[in-house]
């Protein structure tokens, strides 16, 4: 998120050396806002059902761009119980448990992914952020190289043995 005016004492930001440095703050040394500009935390879910991997399409993204369920920490809540409750809302699936694969940075949106593989159960019924999900065999799984398919690869390879192989997707230009 840009700034552009302090959000405690609505003065235009400057971009000066703020820590070790440069950021955008408050030129007013008596109010001291600093935007630090930390990675949100993300958790992301590789859903085990039916003994393949759910994965689903969001209503923003073009036909053919699939990927994990993944969604954003909510305040008190644990990674463990966000990434369940994620599974839940958008899946309407049962989780069954929780099993930490890893961090994962993913700069372009300047967030921290937080990934799990969650074995679940139950009818799929997904709800308005998705338009579409498939189960993929894990032998057939490809990752995307970047934020999420990185845990993905990971995942198939620590837990399965397998060597996914990496699949491009098309930029927007």
């Amino acid at each position: 998120m840009k700034f552009q005016y302090c959000p405690q004492c609505t003065r235009p930001l400057i971009v000066a050396r703020f820590g070790d440095r440069e950021r955008s703050g408050c030129p007013d040394p008596e109010c001291g806002f600093v935007h630090w500009d930390n990675p949100v935390p993300v958790v992301a879910a590789i859903v085990e059902h039916e003994g393949r991997i759910i994965l689903a399409r969001n209503a923003a993204w073009p036909p053919h761009a699939y990927a994990l369920i993944t969604g954003f920490l909510e305040r008190g809540e644990t990674p463990e119980i966000g990434v369940q409750r994620e599974v839940e809302e958008e899946l309407g699936l049962t989780p069954q448990g929780v099993h930490f694969v890893g961090l994962y940075e993913f700069h372009r949106m300047n967030q921290l992914l937080i990934a799990y593989h969650v074995p679940a159960t139950g009818t799929v019924r997904l709800n308005e952020e998705l338009v579409d999900w498939k189960h993929v065999p894990f032998d057939q799984a490809r990752y995307w190289p970047g934020g999420t398919g990185f845990a993905l690869r990971d995942w198939l390879q620590r837990k399965h043995g397998i060597e996914a192989q990496p699949i491009e997707w098309d930029r927007p230009s």
